[in-house]
Parts: structure tokens; sequence; C-alpha cells
């Protein structure tokens, strides 16, 4: 494997914003999906995939992947600087997420080269769309009780289970699968991982709707759905700690993501919740002026800031070497919960007016803000809730003893 030369972080970042602003698409007429956890329609999932597209033909995605699989070959952290300018400029979310940030980065610690030349490239043009099988109606947070069955019937696996919470399974092609390959192992010891086709006989798609009244969310049903030998990924029994190396992808704790790290969508900030407040109305006046809310205001700010500090931190060896995880880890839970608590802040700010809704002609900012709250929980919920990150940031960061 060849690296190219790391290209000077300033000329990068110059060129990916002139062909942002050369290339980014018009806002379409229809809800622009918020992240790919809220695609629904199929003109939200073309806009999002032609985005993609024209990201990876113009060399932005992949950039630390070696050339052989699709990527740019560039040295680890490449990536970081494109996804922080796509952040900063605001533009469409990236559809293939879980094949970008997850999928992929497994296949190419685990996978074969074969796997990985069969995988990896479609993932980055978007070409085939990944989700996730993880979570079990049955399981709850705990992943290692997964009993949905993979069992080898001589010409490959036969899967027959439930999962749930699949953002992307009426698009995706593949699937990355955590199933009970061994019952009589332990419970951590009978898992295995697998790529999962998604268009094999047997598998049923179900949407879930949201407490938005949108879909985005699917159930998907397996009954003697077939996967030939070589979707297995890594060894039989191996499932566990393939789910853990996911996750900590997932949780942004690790490098080698093909879309990079430090957001891709630009997500809500307290700028734009000052803004509505001067905006809006408080007992005659503009509401930025109401002291309680500026304290609040300014509370927000200290955290975004804060946030930001943390993350430049990440770069310093000497800053984190102590504790390398730390921040990563925090990052999701205290992320997802920043952008929940902004939005409750911005509805508290609208007063009645944030109980009108999408298509209300006099919704402030259409209800983006009403909208946005109602989503949040779909973060501080999904990929492990915020309950469950404090643990691993206690048990796994701190050593703190295992929570009762």
């Amino acid at each position: 494997m060849t690296e190219t030369a790391a290209p000077d972080p300033t000329l990068l970042r110059k060129q990916v914003r002139q062909w942002i602003a050369e290339n980014r698409p018009a806002k379409p007429d229809f809800l622009e999906p918020e992240n790919f956890m809220f695609v629904e329609t199929d003109e939200q999932f073309e806009y999002l995939k032609s985005w993609q597209q024209k990201l990876y033909e113009a060399g932005y995605l992949g950039m630390d992947w070696p050339t052989e699989y699709g990527g740019g070959g560039y040295p680890p952290g490449t990536q970081n600087v494109v996804a922080h300018e796509l952040s900063r400029a605001g533009t469409p979310a990236l559809l293939n997420i879980i094949g970008l940030q997850w999928a992929g980065p497994v296949i190419l610690q685990f996978g074969t080269d074969a796997q990985k030349r069969r995988m990896l490239r479609p993932i980055l043009s978007a070409e085939e769309i990944w989700c996730q099988g993880f979570s079990e109606p049955g399981a709850g947070s705990d992943l290692a009780s997964a009993s949905t069955r993979a069992d080898d019937n001589g010409n490959g696996w036969r899967v027959n289970g439930h999962k749930v919470w699949t953002t992307l399974g009426r698009f995706s092609r593949w699937m990355i699968l955590l199933a009970r390959s061994e019952p009589a192992a332990a419970k951590y010891d009978g898992l295995s991982f697998f790529l999962f086709p998604m268009d094999v006989p047997g598998v049923d798609v179900q949407p879930l709707i949201k407490i938005t009244g949108e879909g985005g969310f699917n159930q998907v049903i397996f009954s003697d759905a077939q996967m030939p030998r070589d979707a297995l990924l890594g060894q039989v029994g191996q499932g566990w700690p393939i789910a853990m190396a996911t996750l900590t992808f997932e949780r942004g704790a690790a490098e080698g993501t093909g879309a990079g790290s430090g957001g891709t969508t630009p997500g809500i900030g307290v700028a734009q919740v000052v803004e509505l407040a001067k905006r809006a109305s408080r007992n005659g006046s503009p509401a930025v002026r109401d002291p309680i809310l500026r304290d609040r205001l300014a509370d927000m700010w200290i955290r975004e800031t804060a946030s930001g500090f943390a993350r430049r931190r990440t770069a310093v060896p000497a800053l984190v070497s102590d504790r390398p995880f730390a921040i990563p880890l925090m990052s999701k839970a205290v992320g997802s919960e920043y952008v929940q608590q902004l939005a409750d802040l911005a509805c508290r700010i609208l007063g009645p007016d944030a109980a009108l809704w999408l298509g209300d002609p006099d919704a402030p900012d259409g209800a983006g803000w009403p909208h946005a709250y109602m989503n949040s929980f779909a973060s501080t919920i999904g990929g492990g809730t915020s309950q469950i990150q404090r643990n691993i940031l206690g048990e796994r960061v701190l050593g703190l003893p295992k929570s009762k």
C-alpha cells in the first residue's frame, strides 16, 4: 500500500472552500434532512446521494483510505480537514454515514482483501448504501444479548430474527449484522459479525413512525434469509470485539472514517438561537433583552466554545496522552445533549409559536426549531443512550467500578 504525501492543510482548506462555493447544490423545494437518520422520501434520498457522489468524484471522500480500495491514500487525519470545511459551510448531510464511518473502517481493519475490493469503493461513491443491524426489540441497551440467529447450513448462513431502529433500511444494499452464530457458547463468545446482503429473499423491512409523524427508522425481520459463506467478517465468534471496534468509529474515538471527524452537517449553534431571540418578542420587547434568556444563551455559548476547544485539544498529544479516548467518547453524549438543550431553548424563546408545526405558514423558521427538538432524541438514544455513554466514560476512561 502506497501512501500519498500529505497535502498542505491551509492549501487544502482553501481548495475545499472554493470547491464548495462552486458546487454546493441549491436548497431543495422539499424538507432537507438534518442528517442521514431523517431520510424518508425518495427525493430526499436522491438529493443527498447526488451530493455525496459529487464529493467523491472531486476526491473529497475517503481521503485516508488506500488507493487500491477507492480512497485517496493520504495520511490519517487528512479527511478531517474536509469534514471541518463541510461543517463550517453548512453543506447538505452525507447520506452513507453508516458505510463511511462504521462499516468501511471495520472492513478495512478486519476484512479480507476480496471484501475490501468489493465493498469499499461503492461505499464512498454512494452506489451501495449501508445500514446497521445491532439493536433488537428484546435486547435494549444490552447489545451482547442479541438473539438474532445466523446458522451455518453448509452452503452459507441462514438468518432468523428481528432488528430495530434500522436507519436507511429500505434504501440499503448491505447491513453490518451482529448475530448469534453459536448459541451454546458464552454470551460474548457466541456472536459473529456479518456483511449481510439486504436484497435476498426472507428480508422484510418495515417503517417505524417517529414522534414527528415521519419515517426514517425501520425494523427488519429475517425469515430464513440466506447469506453466503464469505459474508462473515473476521472469524466465527469474533462478533463482539468487531462490534466494539465499530462503536469506537461510530462514537468518534478512532481515526479512519471515510467522512472524517468533526461533523459533516451544520447542525444548530448558539448564534442561530441568538438571532431567533432578536426576532422573537417577550413582554413587548425583543426576547434577547430578557435577562434570564440572556443568561441561558451565555451558558450555551460557553458550552459550545468549550466543546470546540476540547476538539482542538485532541490534535495535541501531550494534552490528551493520559486519557486519549476521553474527549472522543465524551463528544457523542455532550454534542447530542447540547443540540437537544439548544433546540429546547429556541422553543422556549418562541413560546406558543413553538406549537406550530411543519407546513403551517405562520410557523417561525418553518417550524424548524420544534422539529429539531423532536428529532434530537434520536441522537441522545441512538448509538448508545446518554446513560450508557456515561457508564462507558466512567468504566473505560476513568476506571471506576462497573455500575450495578
